[in-house]
């Protein structure tokens, strides 16, 4: 009798023995790529590559990361990114002059040691998309690649999805929200 949950499998393993192979898949990173969003470069883990959807005719967009985390005991830097879907990626930090706020090019985002640098919308730091080669669509996902000062490069897939409410939008407004892809 075949779980109704699982796949069809070519060596008709009972359910539970296939439910272990797949557990075990998983723990290698060789399971369902859906269940964990994260890549590596050296000591250094991409948390959830994120893009927001654009509108029709314009020519920017902008990547996000829930956070990227130095694991290794010596200091790296995001040097530089590049993606087929924009002529040109740029490093961009959002400063507040008075009321206004500015963004400029920065040369690299340092990731200390043993640190988690968050990089999610309504943060400083993100990388500017310039020339997008078609809008950015909700529900699809982009290649990009991450150049680190010691770590080498990343390729990582970005999913284009709308904003959530930051937390303190959420506990401002008594909202509960999930991760959605």
């Amino acid at each position: 009798m075949t779980h109704p949950l699982l796949p069809p499998h070519r060596d008709h393993l009972p359910p539970r023995r296939a439910l272990l192979r797949v557990a075990a898949a998983s723990s290698l990173g060789l399971g369902w790529p859906a269940h964990a969003h994260d890549f590596r470069a050296g000591e250094v883990v991409i948390d959830h590559p994120y893009a927001l959807p654009t509108t029709p005719g314009i020519s920017l967009g902008a990547v996000y990361f829930r956070g990227i985390r130095n694991r290794g005991a010596t200091a790296d830097r995001l040097v530089a990114a590049t993606t087929p879907r924009a002529r040109k990626v740029e490093i961009h930090e959002t400063r507040m002059e008075g009321d206004v706020a500015r963004m400029r090019e920065v040369g690299a985002i340092d990731l200390p040691a043993k640190t988690t640098v968050a990089l999610t919308h309504g943060q400083p730091l993100h990388l500017m998309l310039i020339d997008l080669t078609e809008p950015l669509v909700d529900g699809e996902r982009f290649d990009l690649t991450l150049t680190f000062e010691r770590g080498g490069e990343a390729r990582v897939k970005v999913w284009v999805q709308q904003a959530r409410p930051s937390r303190r939008d959420k506990a401002v407004s008594g909202q509960s929200g999930s991760h959605h892809h």
